[in-house]
Order: structure tokens, then C-alpha cells, then sequence
């Protein structure tokens, strides 16, 4: 199904006649459904800790940080905002000038609470002559919408979340990326104070991230006494996927060349793999508070940075005594670890020799490790943590998406259903070896665990294939532990009301 010049366009993007291949396969086979053991719960996957546990696991990470351990943080930041803003898109193109929707109508009302407001005031009576105010009152709310949305005004529309303003800070409104930075401030920086922050963005809004960064750092650095170290990355061409007809054919344009998309946040496991940093917290862009509200989620991250640590210890430890021949009874004692700390259980382990034995643990503790937060599920979107099984017969923590879940399997259905916790993308990753080594993040990717979704284009339907998610199946074969944190650590913006949420207003 693909020609020459197909195969010529593939290879200018760094993508080979296999990948784009086993693409085309996908969209004929699809994904397998995923096998469950159970959802994750407290006690059964998911660890509760005491108060006196977290101080404890507190002091361990601020000991990490003195230590001349390397910490970075890592964020997704490319996406654009527009579907922030489907709802008042939506008002625009009614053709309506007043407000019908409880949305719109929480929108107008909520209007002055907005940190954006006085650029949006600025942006009304330029395009308008008059304020936003007095556009409402004047029965044209649509205006406004317009003024925050239109390339003449704003351009919220087609903007990434990471410079928008978001909330107010000492009478001054600040974005996610100014947000995220004082949180590395607060939780992350090293022995000298510097503080590593990787944003992934869009080629065609890098440079006004890099005016953001030109015109904020000064200032944060003396008021948080550090040295910001901002790089910025992109998607790579190369991790883009064909798109395809209904019946799996190749999808082209208008001129018969290969339509390709961007393959979900999945592609940004080779941004996260070029990372030199042992310790990487990761976190979406749209979940900060003002820092006012933000003391809950820096003691948590500090919480499980101090997991993490104590986790990749003992998997140090477990490793360097495999190395030196573990007897019978130190077989057990990793064993018990494996199972009882990191919940990998495999059955097949009762009936192994000590030499089988010994060489599976050492398969699954030298490995990267994740520790991610998961909150109690209170109707929030999200994934949710399971422990699935994985091809050799184990079953481990997973962190899966509904879509992943077989729906006529009942049993399966009444495990999503019984699910006491959700993810709100909240991980500290360590992403070496016991012996300091970088690990290939490749090589632990389930690649059984992407998408196929339906997208629309120009009217016509076409089919979507999605990188197994960075943090669902790119993480598959990853040491995995499961904490609980408080909701309070989980704030995401969905849509542009959700800035009037309480916990985003100073």
C-alpha cells in the first residue's frame, strides 16, 4: 500500500518502511484488550502512608537533594488550548449574542475573576471600543468571547495552556510555566540551588516560551534564591503515525501524499530518554494552583521523591547481592520485595530453581522506576491504576485507560467500575541503573498498549493510531508503586470555568 515517493516522504521524516508497516498492521489487527488481577487499592497496590511515614520519606528526599542527586522536572507542554475553549468556540459560531448555556452564563458572570481580565479588557476595546463589561452589558457577550479567542485579540484559541494566564500572584497574573517553575523552586532544586525544568513544545510556539522565560527568570531567581537550567524539546517527526481510512488503507490528502499525526503524549518517551537527570518528576502542564494554595502539593512531591529514593535503594541493594550470588534464603527475602513492596506477583515463581529464580528477579528489579501519585476518585477524568498482567505471566502495577479495558468482559467491567482511585499524572521516575548507567526506555515499552481513535477531517472519517501513553503503556515494564495523595494535589484546567474553581483564585 505504500509507493515510492510515500516511502521517500517516511524516510525525510526519520520513519522506515517497518514502522510505518507495523502501523498500517495496527489499524488491520487493532490492540489487544489488556488482561486485569484486580483495580489497584489501598493495601492491594496502592500504599497509604502515616503521617509519621511521610515526614520520615520527606526528610529522605531533602537528604537526596543535598547529596549532589541530579533532579529534573519534566513537563508536556506542546498541546494547544483549543479545546480549553470548545464551549465558547461553540458560542461564537451560534451566531447568539447573549449568553444560553449555564456554561456561558458562568463564563460572563465569572468574567473580572479571570487573571487574563485586564488583557482581555485591553483586547475588548481595541477590537470593540468598549470594555468587556460593557460589551455584557450591552448584550454582546459573544464579543468578548471573541476578543479572547481571535487572532486580533488574545488568540487563547490557538495558544498552548503553558502561556496563558492563569492565575493571580501578588496583583500580577502568572502562567503554568511561571507556576511550574516556582514549584521547582519549592521541591526540586540540588545541593547549589539550581533547579532543572524540561518543557516539551511546538515548533511554532517555542520562541514565545523562550520571551516568557526571557522576561520571568530574572526576577524568580532572586525571589526563590535559585538557578533556574530551562531547555525546551519537541515532538520528533519521527514518532508521528499514519492516519487511515475506515478499512485501515493509508489516509492522503487531497494530492494522494500520506497524512501523518502526532502520536499522543506516547512520542515523548525519546524526549524524556535524553534526559541526564537520575531523578524526573512529571506533571501536565494545566496542574498548578497559585502558590498560595500550592503547600499540599509540594509536601506530597517531596513525599514521593523520598518513595522513590528508598525504593531505588533497596532495588540497589537487592541487585548488588544478586550479583554476589544470593543464597536460599536471600532469594526469598528479594522475592518477598518484589512482591510485597513493588505488588509483582508471578505464579510460576514457586515451582523455579534458585538459579530461575534469581535470574527473574533480577529481570524485574533492573528496571526503571516510577512512584505516581493516585487520588481517590471523585468523578475526575482520568486513567486509573490496576494491577494487569504481562506477557510472562506476572501481573504488576499499570496505570490504564478505559479504552484499554474490554467492555464485554464482565468481570473486567465490575474491577474499572470498583476502582477507588484514579491518575492524575503526578510520577518521580528514576531513569538509571543500580550501577548509574542510563537506561534504553525503548526497551520497556508494551508496544500492545496503544489507540486507535476515530478523528474527523474535512468531514471524512479517519483513524487515529496513538504511541502506547507515556505513562500508560511506555512505562509498561517499569518498576511501578502506587502512593495515595490527597485530591488537593489535582487541579487541572479542562476548560476555561474551571480557572473560577476556588483552588485557582487567590
Amino acid at each position: 500500500m505504500l509507493n515510492q515517493k510515500d516511502l521517500e516522504m517516511l524516510q525525510s521524516r526519520g520513519i522506515s518502511a517497518e514502522t510505518a508497516q507495523g502501523q498500517l498492521d495496527r489499524f488491520a489487527k487493532g490492540f489487544p484488550w489488556l488482561r486485569l488481577e484486580a483495580a489497584a487499592t489501598v493495601g492491594h497496590g496502592i500504599l497509604r502512608l502515616s503521617q509519621r511515614d511521610e515526614t520520615r520519606l520527606i526528610n529522605l528526599w531533602k537528604a537526596y537533594q543535598q547529596s549532589g542527586g541530579t533532579i529534573e522536572k519534566f513537563v508536556p507542554a506542546s498541546g494547544a488550548a483549543s479545546r480549553m475553549f470548545k464551549n465558547l468556540f461553540a458560542f461564537v459560531e451560534s451566531g447568539r449574542n447573549e449568553p444560553e448555556t449555564d456554561f456561558e452564563h458562568a463564563f460572563v458572570d465569572g468574567i473580572h475573576h479571570f487573571a487574563f481580565y485586564a488583557a482581555l479588557n485591553a483586547a475588548c476595546k481595541r477590537m470593540f471600543d468598549n470594555g468587556a463589561k460593557q460589551l455584557i452589558t450591552d448584550g454582546r457577550a459573544a464579543d468578548v468571547a471573541r476578543a479572547l479567542l481571535d487572532a486580533d485579540g488574545l488568540n487563547y484559541g490557538a495558544m498552548p495552556k503553558g502561556l496563558l494566564q492563569f492565575h493571580m500572584a501578588t496583583g500580577l497574573p502568572h502562567t503554568p510555566v511561571e507556576e511550574h517553575l516556582e514549584e521547582g523552586a519549592q521541591y526540586a532544586a540540588d545541593a547549589e540551588r539550581n533547579v532543572d525544568l524540561h518543557f516539551t513544545v511546538s515548533p511554532e510556539h517555542r520562541g514565545a516560551f523562550k520571551a516568557l522565560l526571557d522576561r520571568s527568570l530574572p526576577l524568580m531567581e532572586k525571589v526563590w534564591g535559585v538557578t533556574f537550567n530551562v531547555t525546551m524539546s519537541e515532538q520528533k517527526a519521527s514518532t508521528d503515525t499514519l492516519a487511515a481510512n475506515a478499512d485501515g488503507t493509508p489516509y492522503r490528502d487531497k494530492d494522494g501524499n500520506l497524512v501523518l499525526r502526532p502520536a499522543g503524549h506516547g512520542a515523548l518517551l525519546e524526549n524524556l530518554g535524553e534526559r541526564e537527570a537520575s531523578v524526573i518528576f512529571i506533571k501536565n502542564i494545566d496542574n498548578v494552583v497559585p502558590q498560595s494554595r500550592r503547600s499540599v502539593t509540594t509536601r506530597y512531591k517531596k513525599v514521593i521523591g523520598g518513595v522513590l529514593i528508598e525504593a531505588q535503594r533497596q532495588i540497589t541493594e537487592h541487585l548488588t547481592t544478586l550479583d554476589g550470588g544470593a543464597t536460599p534464603e536471600q532469594l526469598k527475602d528479594i522475592l518477598r520485595f518484589v512482591e510485597q513492596t513493588l505488588c509483582t506477583v508471578n505464579p510460576a515463581t514457586a515451582t523455579m530453581s534458585d538459579d530461575e529464580l534469581a535470574a527473574y528477579l533480577r529481570g524485574k528489579l533492573d528496571r526503571p522506576i516510577r512512584v505516581c501519585g493516585m487520588v481517590r476518585n471523585e468523578g475526575e477524568p482520568g486513567g486509573g491504576p490496576y494491577l494487569a498482567y504481562n506477557a510472562d505471566g506476572s501481573y504488576s502495577p499499570q496505570i490504564l485507560e478505559a479504552a484499554q479495558i474490554n467492555p464485554d468482559d464482565a468481570a473486567a467491567v465490575e474491577m474499572m467500575k470498583g476502582g477507588t482511585h484514579f491518575n492524575p499524572v503526578d510520577l518521580v521516575c528514576y531513569i538509571r541503573n543500580y550501577k548509574g548507567e542510563k537506561f534504553d526506555l525503548k526497551k520497556f515499552v508494551d508496544p500492545d498498549t496503544g489507540l486507535i481513535s476515530e478523528k474527523s477531517k474535512g468531514g471524512t472519517t479517519l483513524l487515529a493510531l496513538e504511541l502506547p501513553g507515556l505513562w500508560n503503556g511506555s512505562m509498561s515494564d517499569w518498576n511501578t508503586l502506587f502512593v495515595e495523595v490527597p485530591i488537593e494535589t489535582f487541579n487541572p484546567v479542562k476548560t476555561v470555568n474551571d480557572l473560577l474553581r476556588p483552588q485557582h483564585q487567590p
